[in-house]
């Protein structure tokens, strides 16, 4: 692996000079203990495992740091029906919800500290976010280059004059070159995503140094699977798109390498809002990710229930045969951000993709665009996923998530049932503030104890990820095959279970699974597959 190592940086960088301070990380990091225990301990995915995805202040409590608040729900409520848990950005941040990092090495005070995390990661997988196409303007990094510090000179991508930047994928409405006024002149800095959010120059062997120790940081620190940021746009070449150039990928080869020398038990996901087939390139040969996002999952479920047609889910399910065995999604409906649009493309004709973001529209969801050649085009659906399927039909939603091939990653405001928080987007300005609301502890307990939605679709996803936990056939890695040609159904088979769900308000019958046992709830199914229900069925 140090030769491959080696060959990667030399044709990232077209020397090998930095693999000696490269090496030099690995040596800090390898004698950590959380590592070494790890190493003893950790075991490898499977049908047990589902991660929690959320902030660390999502849920907060009076006098308690954040951070221990989330421990205690964890511990008293969630228990073991997940085994993992998505911290979104604990860093100091000073935009986007943290993803524009001030201090990638610290926690957040207002959070917690590095006990904190520790603490939760015994407990469960701990997944974290290495934001690694951008810095905070107010990070000690940008400070220096705006100083004319010579260490951070090259730190970012910056020109002396605005440059044709035409062919550059934009997934934002802003400008994408940000004027500052630096002690060595006025310059243009590359912000793909915010002015506040400054892009970092990877061509600067010294950047990825920086984000190799604060990879193998987070590895000593109890965390076991990262989450690769934006990672599509990290290598800039003017005259292209700047998104998934190779040297880009090549990256994430890297990453992956150190991580697997370093801790071979952790996982490396990347996140990348793109149509299928750029998704799933990251992969590679199976020497990139480990885990992919499935950003096709949560609009097509959407259409699949706006539509009650079942056609184009499960024709991106089938796309899953030609992946290699290895190869794991990782399966989601809802997260911080919001259902991004460009996966469904490969799927959806024209008019049912405008149908789709009109039925979005209607449940009081707001549209967020991208820049393009042509003018502005939907990116992301900005709502709720309980508003967008709506909440007799919710918990059937999750309940295909939770059945596909891979590892499944629920929400927090999904598993609570959280509606449209647009006090959030009207306070902050920011379509995403929709679905990112943040809750009392106390008042959380006494909504999840009192009979209404958020009980509702709680007690429901608890009990559908417990049953999940007892099924050998959810394997993440088990195969999977759409049974039912009928568009009203979703019907997927893994293993011996048999997961039946109905998208439409018609009851519709299936008699050859008449009489087989119903694993949710212990009886015999008799063929009636109610509107909006699911079944797990043993075949």
């Amino acid at each position: 692996m140090t030769k491959r190592i080696r060959e990667r940086l030399k044709y990232v960088y077209g020397t090998d000079d930095v693999y000696v301070p490269f090496m030099a990380l690995v040596d800090k990091y390898k004698n950590s203990k959380i590592i070494i225990d790890k190493k003893k301990t950790s075991q490898p995915l499977t049908n047990k495992d589902s991660i929690l995805i959320t902030y660390g202040d999502s849920i907060k409590s009076r006098g308690e740091k954040p951070l221990k608040t989330l421990n205690r729900f964890l511990s008293k409520h969630v228990k073991d029906s997940v085994s993992g848990v998505h911290i979104l950005p604990f860093s100091p941040y000073s935009s986007d919800y943290g993803f524009s990092v001030i201090d990638y090495r610290k926690v957040n005070p207002k959070l917690g500290d590095w006990s904190d995390i520790r603490k939760i990661g015994k407990k469960y997988r701990l997944m974290a976010d290495l934001v690694v196409n951008h810095a905070s303007v107010k990070s000690k990094w940008f400070k220096g280059f705006l100083s004319g510090d010579d260490k951070y000179k090259d730190y970012f991508i910056s020109f002396d004059k605005k440059v044709d930047t035409s062919k550059v994928f934009r997934p934002r409405m802003s400008p994408l070159l940000t004027k500052f006024k630096t002690k060595k002149g006025v310059k243009y800095v590359w912000t793909t995503f915010s002015a506040d959010q400054v892009d970092l120059n990877l061509k600067n062997p010294d950047v990825l140094l920086e984000m190799v120790d604060i990879l193998l940081l987070y590895l000593s620190n109890s965390v076991e699977i990262i989450r690769l940021d934006a990672v599509g746009f990290v290598w800039k070449e003017l005259g292209t798109s700047c998104f998934h150039l190779k040297k880009a990928h090549e990256l994430v080869k890297l990453l992956k390498d150190v991580m697997k020398l370093v801790a071979p038990y952790s996982t490396l996901v990347t996140e990348t809002n793109v149509p299928y087939k750029d998704n799933i390139s990251y992969f590679g040969n199976n020497d990139e990710a480990d885990m992919v996002y499935q950003f096709s999952l949560p609009p097509l479920v959407i259409d699949a229930f706006l539509r009650e047609d079942s056609l184009k889910l499960n024709k991106m399910v089938g796309r899953g045969k030609s992946l290699h065995k290895k190869n794991l999604m990782f399966n989601f409906l809802a997260s911080h951000d919001g259902v991004g649009v460009l996966g469904a493309k490969d799927f959806l004709s024209k008019k049912d993709f405008a149908g789709m973001i009109q039925g979005v529209k209607k449940r009081k969801g707001i549209i967020s665009y991208k820049s393009t050649p042509k003018g502005k085009a939907a990116y992301e659906m900005n709502i709720s996923y309980l508003d967008a399927i709506g909440k007799n039909k919710f918990v059937a939603s999750q309940s295909i998530m939770l059945s596909l091939k891979g590892v499944p990653g629920i929400y927090i405001h999904s598993l609570i049932g959280t509606s449209n928080y647009y006090e959030g987007v009207k306070k902050t300005g920011v379509n995403r503030s929709i679905n990112r609301r943040r809750m009392n502890y106390d008042s959380l307990l006494k909504k999840l104890s009192t009979d209404g939605i958020e009980k509702e679709v709680f007690e429901s996803l608890i009990n559908l990820l417990k049953k999940r936990r007892m099924l050998l056939d959810f394997d993440p890695y088990k195969g999977e095959r759409i049974l039912s040609k009928d568009s009203k159904l979703f019907v997927l088979k893994r293993g011996k279970v048999i997961t039946i769900v109905n998208l439409s308000n018609d009851t519709v019958c299936l008699k050859e699974y008449s009489g087989k046992k119903e694993i949710l709830t212990g009886k015999k199914f008799d063929g009636d597959v109610k509107p909006f229900k699911t079944y797990w069925v043993c075949s």
